[in-house]
């Protein structure tokens, strides 16, 4: 079984390329990273700049751990202290920067599509305000007329488990029981639709940072070889 990375990898390793003595192969496997990106790092190449991390701080390492890697190229660092999961048990949820600007699509589809659930629901399945979902509502929204109602779930706001309990505790409060057993017939094709979408949007993720990995691996070979020439010249 392998160990945790640290809680902020790339700062990490940052912290560790300036502060120690330690191989680019020890930090790289520290912190969970590939070899090119702590190689940029030192070589000033990498695309981010990150402000280092002191892991002997947080006790993710000791002086000792570290001195005992330096005296040993071959010595694999180990995790004093697992850093500690974060949790959100409070507040309304957290949506990726990515997918924000898709919350209005998923608000007009969730009011056309189910009446029946309330403004404070919407809200809290697909992490809105009321004023926002008001706004969609009435049509007074800023970006009104590029807003075209999506599923929820197939945009990644909400799942289909947390979108079906709001809908049936909706219709039962409503007395739609009824209707909503017959959208239930339907769930099957529904989803299986819904897993196909979040596939192709997984593997198209999944493909832009491979490239972008690469992209960077080869920029920082082609500056190091122009670094080597000049230095020939």
């Amino acid at each position: 079984m392998s160990q945790p990375t640290p809680l902020m990898p790339h700062a990490t390793a940052s912290w560790l390329v300036d502060n120690t003595a330690l191989t680019f192969e020890q930090i790289a496997e520290f912190c969970g990273l590939h070899i090119l990106e702590v190689q940029a790092m030192a070589d000033d190449l990498a695309s981010s700049k990150y402000t280092g991390r002191d892991p002997i701080h947080s006790g993710e390492l000791t002086h000792e751990e570290i001195a005992r890697g330096q005296d040993d190229p071959e010595y694999r660092l180990q995790m004093q202290r697992a850093p500690v999961s974060v949790s959100r048990t409070k507040g309304p949820r957290y949506t990726p920067v990515s997918k924000r600007q898709d919350k209005p699509d998923g608000i007009a589809w969730l009011i056309r599509n189910h009446p029946e659930i309330s403004d404070a629901q919407i809200g809290k399945l697909i992490g809105t305000t009321r004023n926002t979902i008001a706004a969609v509502r009435d049509r007074s929204h800023w970006n009104i007329q590029n807003i075209q109602p999506k599923d929820p779930v197939t945009l990644g706001l909400c799942s289909q488990r947390e979108l079906d309990a709001v809908v049936a505790k909706s219709a039962k409060k409503a007395g739609l029981e009824g209707a909503a057993g017959a959208d239930n017939a339907l769930g099957g094709d529904r989803q299986a639709l819904i897993e196909e979408l979040q596939a192709e949007r997984e593997a198209a993720a999944k493909a832009a940072a491979e490239a972008a990995q690469e992209a960077e691996a080869q920029a920082w070979l082609e500056a190091r070889r122009a670094q080597q020439a000049e230095d020939q010249n």
